[in-house]
């Protein structure tokens, strides 16, 4: 079965660079509200609008629309984020592998927690999901009731946090790093899991059970270590 990778662009920070380099051919592009005019003027395609629409004037819903995307609107009184709107109609288009770029740095911080909040999804469980920050990457390691499992791809010297969804995560474990954990428990609240450090180029992080953030931070074009 074919994956279908989806990139979903918020209106928070990114710049037009980073966001040409994340979306390859094949990949569907959902636009967040005003995410899909950034998108638009970084020159990428978007193939799905989705949200309430308050951050997109008229002009630019047309233009989008006019250059083949697709709109699904949403009341203003919705539940819902449009980011995590978002994420749902990736995953209602049989998303396996799903891109979230500026989740971050906007102008409110209840946003920008909520979309981290978002990995803990429970229509995440099995899916590959990031949310890709400059150097940073944020991926959610296993499920309420199972295993989970996480290869990371970097450079000695990368920082790697580890931070507790569920209470407790259970069975943390990793692999080449400084401060290994052996089938060990996080909770939320203790800063036990911050600031690891990869030994080498590759990395593993294995949980028994428990939703796990893992913060991936790469070193290479840092001035120095927070």
């Amino acid at each position: 079965m074919q994956t279908q990778r989806v990139v979903i662009v918020a209106d928070g920070r990114m710049d037009d660079a980073s966001l040409r380099d994340a979306v390859e051919p094949g990949d569907l592009v959902i636009g967040a509200d005003g995410g899909a005019r950034r998108a638009m003027l970084a020159g990428i395609h978007v193939d799905l609008v989705v949200g309430d629409l308050d951050s997109l004037a008229a002009a630019d819903l047309d233009d989008l629309v006019t250059a083949g995307a697709a709109v699904m609107r949403a009341r203003p009184d919705k539940d819902e984020s449009d980011t995590e709107l978002c994420l749902l109609a990736a995953l209602d288009r049989g998303a396996t592998r799903i891109l979230l770029l500026g989740a971050l740095g906007g102008l409110r911080i209840d946003h920008e927690l909520a979309n981290v909040s978002l990995l803990a999804h429970p229509r995440l469980d099995g899916i590959d999901v990031a949310i890709i920050d400059g150097d940073a990457t944020i991926r959610r390691v296993g499920t309420p009731h199972g295993p989970g499992s996480l290869v990371l791809a970097g450079a000695a010297e990368d920082l790697v946090t580890l931070l507790a969804i569920d209470d407790p995560v259970e069975g943390v474990t990793t692999h080449h790093m400084r401060y290994p954990l052996d089938a060990e428990a996080l909770t939320p609240g203790p800063a036990r899991g911050l600031s690891n450090v990869m030994l080498e180029g590759v990395a593993r992080i294995d949980t028994r059970r428990g939703r796990l953030l893992v913060i991936h931070t790469r070193i290479s074009t840092q001035e120095g270590t927070p």
